[in-house]
């Protein structure tokens, strides 16, 4: 099961992008910018986790694809 983190700084269209640490991509934030989300079954689980604490949230376009809307 992967493990999720949501970055606490916002993009430019208010945006809280969700990430899947185990990707090890470069995509993943500063480590100091990061709220773990835990272990989730798949990214729309951890992206609902998110977005009951940040509000606006998304899944990021290159190690959370499928949850990637905007």
């Amino acid at each position: 099961m992967p493990r999720f983190c949501v970055n606490d700084n916002a993009q430019d269209n208010g945006d809280h992008e969700v990430h899947d640490l185990s990707s090890g991509t470069f995509c993943l934030p500063n480590p100091a910018n990061r709220v773990d989300l835990g272990f989730h079954a798949d990214c729309g689980s951890a992206v609902a986790a998110a977005g009951a604490v940040l509000g606006q949230v998304n899944g990021c376009m290159y190690c959370a694809p499928a949850c990637h809307t905007s």
